[in-house]
């Protein structure tokens, strides 16, 4: 399989809360996927100097091979520019090799979306993504969590856990969303858009 010696790493970056906590919460759908990813490659995860866990994979696609680096930020969600910032620096990775995986409110419960560039919308891991990488260039897949009933969501709703039922129809959507990192690191972002944005 060939890869050019001078080629970056791709940055896949999962946003949640660190600490058991917040696991199984709307916040940390991000987590989740790079979980899954990691999981399913039999990779495991370390420490890094850069205030996250890492896992290091390759996906291979038509005789073609790209190293990927897998983040869970350590600090809290908004903060995780702090670690993004750093991987991307030592790596010489460019923003637009980085993705980063986050929860939705805007799409309904499961619902994907994938595109690049644009504004933080009031997230606030994304705007601290943008402010360390200095652009908004870098690819998102948004994985919607929904808004409660009424519509107002507040912090309390994106912290809540998800209930059986959710957690049936997430646990498709984390599949989807793992399986359109690949294809948008092989294929490009159109293709991967074509495929999965819901």
């Amino acid at each position: 399989m060939a890869q050019r010696a001078d080629q970056a790493p791709w940055l896949v970056v999962g946003l949640g809360n660190p600490g058991p906590t917040y696991q199984n919460t709307r916040h940390n759908v991000g987590f989740d996927v790079v979980e899954l990813i990691a999981e399913s490659a039999g990779q495991t995860w370390s420490t890094s100097k850069f205030q996250a866990m890492t896992a290091r994979l390759v996906v291979s696609d038509k005789g073609e091979s790209t190293k990927v680096i897998l983040a869970r930020p350590t600090t809290f969600m908004n903060e995780s520019g702090q670690a993004v910032g750093a991987i991307a620096r030592f790596h010489s990775i460019p923003a637009e090799q980085v993705v980063v995986v986050h929860d939705e409110l805007d799409l309904d419960l499961g619902r994907l979306r994938l595109k690049q560039g644009g504004g933080d919308n009031g997230h606030n891991g994304l705007r601290s993504i943008r402010a360390h990488l200095k652009t908004g260039d870098f690819h998102r897949v948004r994985l919607g969590i929904g808004r409660p009933p009424g519509g107002k969501a507040g912090p309390s709703w994106v912290l809540s856990k998800f209930n059986r039922s959710e957690q049936d129809q997430l646990a498709e959507a984390l599949e989807s969303a793992a399986a359109a990192l690949t294809v948008l690191i092989t294929e490009g972002l159109a293709a991967a858009q074509n495929k999965f944005n819901t």
